[in-house]
């Protein structure tokens, strides 16, 4: 009897052992569709101007586990402009690998196909910042969750 009723008493603290997660902490992902609303422009650390897209202006960007796949419209510009690539986020970094484009895209990939940023990132929310060769923000895109 005894026996059983340290089985029975046993069984039950392990299921309330179980049933206890303890504080999970979900750090946010860059993964899903995110589209550009406004730029800023530093002084070396700080926002010193925020620039609104302008009308009719669009860009979205879609990160999977692994790609990246960005298209732009710009109302006064009749070709669109895409990319796609790899990307990896790090230490506060992005780093974008483009592969190809649209002809423009092309174009700039001959001198250039990585991309890091300084990475912000918020649950609905990131910026990736542009930094000169000393460190010091320059330019920002900033981006809200779409999906």
């Amino acid at each position: 009897m005894k026996k059983s009723i340290l089985f029975i008493l046993c069984f039950v603290v392990f299921l309330m052992a179980g049933s206890f997660k303890g504080l999970e902490h979900n750090d946010p992902t860059i993964e899903g569709t995110w589209e550009l609303q406004s730029f800023y422009n530093y002084d070396g650390q700080n926002v010193t101007d925020t620039i609104p897209k302008s009308d009719g202006y669009r860009q979205v960007k879609m990160y999977s586990k692994e790609k990246i796949m960005w298209t732009r419209y710009v109302p006064d510009d009749p070709n669109g402009r895409f990319g796609y690539g790899s990307y990896r986020v790090t230490d506060g970094q992005l780093v974008e690998v483009i592969e190809y484009g649209d002809d423009e895209m092309m174009k700039a990939l001959d001198t250039m196909r990585n991309f890091t940023f300084e990475l912000i990132l918020n649950e609905d929310t990131f910026s990736q910042i542009s930094v000169d060769a000393d460190g010091n923000r320059t330019f920002s895109e900033n981006y809200r969750r779409i999906d």
